[in-house]
Parts: C-alpha cells; sequence; structure tokens
C-alpha cells in the first residue's frame, strides 16, 4: 500500500468509532433485504455459505441496473442455468435473449466468456480480488463484491450507494469523480476481519433503504451519531458532483415489416460495438457519433412503408431519436434477416430500443404471447 493511502486509512481508523461495524451490523441483522441471490444473517450464522455462482451472476446484473430490474432476470436465468456449468453449455443466442432488457449487452457476452472459462477449469470460481480480475467482465468492484460476499473474505466493496454513505459521513468535499481514492481508503478502514460479506451487503442496504439521494432518514440510520454531515445538518449536498454534460441528440430511423401471418422482420447486428451480437428491425447507419437517414426514402428494400410515429431511447453517452416506418411485405426474407413468427417475438434478443421501435409500428408485438 502507498504511503498517502496507509496514512488516509490511519486517519479513517482514527475518525470513525471502534463499535461502527459492530453498529452496522446489528442493523442489518434485524432490517436487511430479502433478495433472491442472498444468504439472510440467520441463514449465515446457522453455516449457509452463499453460492458464488449466485453473487457472480447477480453482481454482473446489478452492473448499471437496479435491484427491482435484476430481481425477474436472475430468477429466470437460475431457473434455466442453475450453475455455472449449465450456463457455459447454453447456446450464446440463448443467453443474449434471455438478457434482452437488461441493457449494457456487453455484460451478457462477458457473463457467458466468464461462464465458459470457470466451467472449463473445473466450476471454481477463484476466491480472491486478484484471480477474479483475470476473468472475462470483472473489474475492481465485482471481485470486491464477490470476494466478500461468497467467499467471507475482507475487501473494500465500493458501489454507489456506498460512495454517498461514505461521503456523507466524512462530509468529502472532493467531488464524486475526482474521490474514488479517499472513499476506498475510507471502506477499507472500516471492513471488519468478522462478517466482512455482511458488512459489505449492509453498506449497500443503507444506503438503498437510509442513506438515500434525497431526503435521507437519518434519524433511523445506525451511524448517525458519527455523521459529518448530519451534524452540519446537509446531508443531500453529499456526495459533491460537477454538473453534467449535455448528452448529444443522434437520430435514425428503423423500419418494421410485418409478413401476412404476423411475423416480423429482423436481422442480427455484428457482434462488436453497441448493441453487439442482438436482435434489430432494419434500421438506418445511427451511431453514439453519427446521425443516420431519417426518411422512409433510406428503407433497405421497397415496401409500402408508412410512418409509424417517433421513439426516444437514452443510451450511456448519447440520445436516439428513431423515426419509425411500417410495411407489409411478401415473400421470402432478403439476405441477412429473418422471420420472427408472432408468438417468438417476445424471446428474441431485442434490446429495448428495438422493443420501442416494434411496439411504435405494432402495439403489443413485443408481449409476450399466451397460450389459446
Amino acid at each position: 500500500m502507498a504511503p498517502a493511502d496507509q496514512t488516509r486509512k490511519a486517519q479513517t481508523r482514527q475518525a470513525m468509532p471502534d463499535d461502527t461495524a459492530s453498529r452496522l451490523l446489528a442493523w442489518y441483522d434485524v432490517h436487511h433485504r430479502e433478495l433472491p441471490w442472498r444468504v439472510s444473517p440467520r441463514e449465515h450464522a446457522s453455516g449457509v455459505r452463499p453460492d458464488p455462482y449466485r453473487i457472480w451472476l447477480s453482481e454482473v446484473m446489478l452492473q448499471q441496473t437496479t435491484v427491482e430490474a435484476v430481481k425477474s432476470y436472475f430468477r429466470a436465468f437460475v431457473e434455466k442455468w442453475p450453475d455455472v456449468e449449465a450456463l457455459a453449455a447454453a447456446p450464446t443466442e440463448d443467453v443474449m435473449k434471455a438478457w434482452a432488457g437488461l441493457g449494457y449487452y456487453s455484460r451478457a457476452r462477458n457473463l457467458k466468456a466468464c461462464a465458459d472459462l470457470v466451467a472449463a477449469r473445473g466450476g471454481q470460481f477463484p476466491d480472491t480480488e486478484a484471480g477474479l480480475r483475470d476473468l472475462p467482465g470483472i473489474g475492481a468492484y465485482t471481485s470486491a463484491a464477490i470476494t466478500a460476499i461468497a467467499f467471507d473474505r475482507p475487501a473494500a466493496v465500493v458501489d454507489g450507494n456506498v460512495e454517498r454513505v461514505i461521503s456523507r459521513l466524512f462530509s468529502i468535499t472532493t467531488p464524486l469523480s475526482e474521490a474514488k481514492a479517499e472513499i476506498r481508503a475510507h471502506v477499507e478502514a472500516m471492513v471488519p476481519a468478522a462478517r466482512p460479506g455482511d458488512f459489505a451487503q449492509a453498506m449497500m442496504d443503507l444506503g438503498a433503504t437510509i442513506c438515500t439521494p434525497r431526503r435521507p432518514r437519518c434519524m433511523l440510520c445506525p451511524l448517525r451519531e458519527s455523521c459529518s454531515a448530519v451534524v452540519s445538518g446537509d446531508p443531500e449536498n453529499f456526495p459533491v458532483r460537477l454538473p453534467k454534460a449535455d448528452k448529444p441528440q443522434r437520430r435514425g430511423a428503423a423500419f418494421v415489416a410485418m409478413r401476412e401471418d404476423g411475423a416480423i422482420l429482423l436481422r442480427k447486428r455484428p457482434e462488436k460495438g453497441l448493441l453487439g451480437g442482438m436482435t434489430e428491425v432494419p434500421t438506418t447507419a445511427w451511431t453514439a457519433r453519427v446521425d443516420g437517414a431519417t426518411t422512409q426514402a433510406a428503407a433497405p428494400f421497397p415496401g409500402d412503408w408508412r410512418r409509424a410515429g417517433t421513439i426516444t431511447h437514452v443510451f450511456t453517452h448519447f440520445a436516439l431519436e428513431l423515426e419509425v416506418f411500417h410495411a407489409h411485405i411478401k415473400g421470402d426474407a432478403p439476405a441477412g434477416h429473418f422471420w420472427s413468427h408472432a408468438q417468438e417475438i417476445s424471446g428474441e434478443a431485442l434490446p429495448t430500443v428495438m422493443k420501442k421501435a416494434i411496439e411504435a409500428a405494432i402495439p403489443g408485438a413485443t408481449k409476450k404471447q399466451r397460450p389459446h
């Protein structure tokens, strides 16, 4: 550890009372969230150990996604693929279909690559941060989370919730984008030798349920007596953020073609790049950096194209507006395309932006079909 980090860690130990972790764990024992991938404190105390596969799967899903959005996806994944060997044996296309709607699709490709590698090595995940970081799609945060939660080893687990808690506890005035090392040093100093996995989850739960971005419930916080922001009376001022730059606006067009029997014409996107490997309706050549054509004259093949509306979608680095056109087409699918029957559309690997385009042209088309 660098001398500066050692100094920060020593200063943190002096700043926080010795019983900080025990107070937080006592709160967690009573108020923890029930999550489908989590082993409860009572189960943990009785000797039940978290399944590294389920912890890894949940942590990858939770990157850039909310807990509520992940729950149903997680349950569907573990029902289809209950362990890493089963996931490794699954066709990549099936994994992408199951992931559709979660966004950040490079995570799904890395998920499959990681499962393949772990299964090839005997199905056991490494139990150290360094070993986990060697796997596809696992960075500093995810490796720390798996190490702490799945293997109960001390590790500084710092997500957005934890950043907010620490920023308020210590009234960190450095903008969040520049305060990562300082926050991590504080967390490292607080991690207890006993129950580090529960401590990591307790910090996350505290940020998610008590130390919320707006109107934090400070009177219910087990750490309020130690919180610098509570003493100063302005917890909502932390963490300090720099003004966000406006996202660039991109435009393009999408073409939703339907056959007489209700099938919809689709194609697969290139494996590399935005939405790589996912399924789409034909669109013009928009990217994160350039606009695509926006008129029906840009249709990829002849048809009675009619405007069906406009949809918008916000990606991480840009916003997209698509003009949607709809036509009825007869005959075979053009080269590089395929027909997806109405009852199969909901199971295709369609990202949310493509579902929006299809719904604009054919309301209800992407909803799961009920058997008659």
